[in-house]
């Protein structure tokens, strides 16, 4: 496929995707235009607001001065002073992300995926900027740098992922960028490049086997607090328009709700104000922003919760485990090239963990809404020393099989017999019948009477 088609369709899709999280934020405020207030209000208003919370959704910080009457029917401490809005709303950062990565698998298939990246990025980096410039107003002002640059780099780790995995998987054509990657990858010693690979794939596997929990977690307590979820909506009598806007922001809240139940999981925990904190050891909390959902979260600790600490290093060791039993054997492997394994594993954990932690909290609003989400610092170690430790041990466990010749795996198909012959080997070195026909052993039911 040609550059300039593969160039067009990343930014064609680009496009797409800034469109597609406008407009679901967007519908459910045009909803409320027309029913709750009637047509009357300014619409310019909600055009501008679904940006606010695009841009939100991507990391934007938003700088807001609400009006007396407003901040008097907020009823929070502090909401008459300016403030600004942080945390990222990451529903909207995973839609830009899936595009990312569609783009990218595309542009590796048409052989040219450094075009393909590169086209994305320079589109949405253009509409977020336009967006943010568009979109500020006295009462709420994003940050116009970082509307450039975040929904931007969202878009580039997406598309960079996308095309990676796509051109590992299937040995798709290269473009003149991906093969002096490779000419210089395969320069390096074969021990640093796996060694690298096993380290990615133990880090990022554990990482997001973590997240999977904490998503199941998120789950499970939405279930068993149904019904305080609905008191809630029934207590803020927002109607079935403000319900529904409500429950759009609770979706695009939800995977920041799962990177917090990981940090839960990891042990630090996260906060819902300034002052609290909800862990597996201990749970104080305080008056919860309101959105419904976070009234199903436990006012006490789980019990015996400090064993979910052991979760991210059983995911470590047994990461460890399957990616040796599937990398090439090598017995005379240095100690130390198996133990930076085990602990650069843990590093990308923590990296992974720590990263998504700092993007899913922030500042929700004034005074003690400054605090809201994990500490990032305290969840990139916890992840990278409870990972780490898990991985070294599965990563020495598998050395040792290696060198007592315990190489043999259910379904492995470099597994061989102790005598050194393959299946295949083993029948064209058995004996045949006098007449040079292969030996049938038949059942006594099929021998002639």
């Amino acid at each position: 496929m040609r550059r300039t088609t593969i160039a067009l369709l990343a930014a064609l899709e680009a496009s797409v995707s800034a469109l597609v999280g406008y407009g679901i934020a967007l519908v459910p405020l045009m909803l409320l235009w027309a029913t709750h207030f009637g047509l009357a209000a300014p619409i310019d208003a909600f055009f501008r607001a679904a940006a606010d919370m695009w841009l939100l959704g991507h990391g934007v910080d938003l700088a807001v001065r609400l009006d007396e009457l407003t901040a008097a029917l907020l009823g929070v401490p502090g909401a008459g002073d300016p403030f600004v809005l942080t945390i990222a709303l990451l529903g909207f950062a995973v839609v830009t992300f899936a595009f990312g990565l569609r783009i990218g698998r595309r542009g590796a298939i048409g052989g040219n995926p450094a075009v393909a990246v590169v086209a994305a990025v320079v589109v949405l980096a253009a509409v977020g900027g336009v967006v943010a410039a568009v979109a500020a107003t006295g009462a709420a002002r994003p940050v116009l740098w970082q509307g450039i640059v975040l929904p931007a780099s969202v878009m580039a780790v997406g598309a960079a992922i996308g095309a990676v995995a796509e051109s590992l998987r299937s040995g798709a054509p290269a473009d003149a960028t991906t093969s002096a990657v490779r000419r210089r990858l395969a320069a390096l010693p074969d021990l640093a490049v796996d060694g690298v690979a096993a380290a990615v794939r133990i880090g990022v596997g554990a990482a997001f086997g973590v997240l999977a929990v904490g998503a199941v977690l998120v789950a499970v307590v939405v279930v068993a607090g149904y019904s305080t979820i609905v008191g809630l909506y029934q207590a803020l009598g927002a109607g079935i328009d403000g319900g529904i806007a409500i429950t759009v922001a609770e979706l695009a809240l939800l995977p920041n709700l799962v990177v917090w139940a990981a940090a839960w999981l990891l042990g630090p925990g996260f906060a819902l104000g300034a002052g609290t904190t909800v862990s597996p050891s201990v749970t104080l909390m305080g008056p919860v922003p309101g959105i419904p959902v976070l009234g199903a979260l436990p006012a006490e600790g789980a019990p015996l919760g400090v064993l979910w600490l052991a979760l991210p290093v059983l995911l470590g060791f047994g990461g460890a485990v399957l990616v040796a039993a599937s990398a090439p054997e090598r017995r005379d492997e240095p100690w130390w090239a198996t133990l930076a394994v085990g602990l650069g594993a843990g590093g990308i954990a923590g990296l992974v963990l720590g990263g998504l932690a700092a993007f899913s909290g922030g500042a929700a609003g004034p005074g003690r809404l400054a605090v809201v989400g994990p500490d990032a610092f305290l969840v990139a170690a916890a992840a990278a020393a409870s990972v780490g430790v898990g991985a070294v041990a599965g990563a020495f466990a598998a050395r040792s099989r290696v060198r007592h010749g315990d190489v043999s795996a259910p379904g492995d198909p470099r597994a061989m017999r102790d005598d050194g012959l393959g299946d295949r080997d083993r029948r064209d070195a058995a004996p045949a019948d006098r007449d040079g026909s292969d030996t049938e052993v038949l059942d006594d039911a099929r021998l002639p009477r």
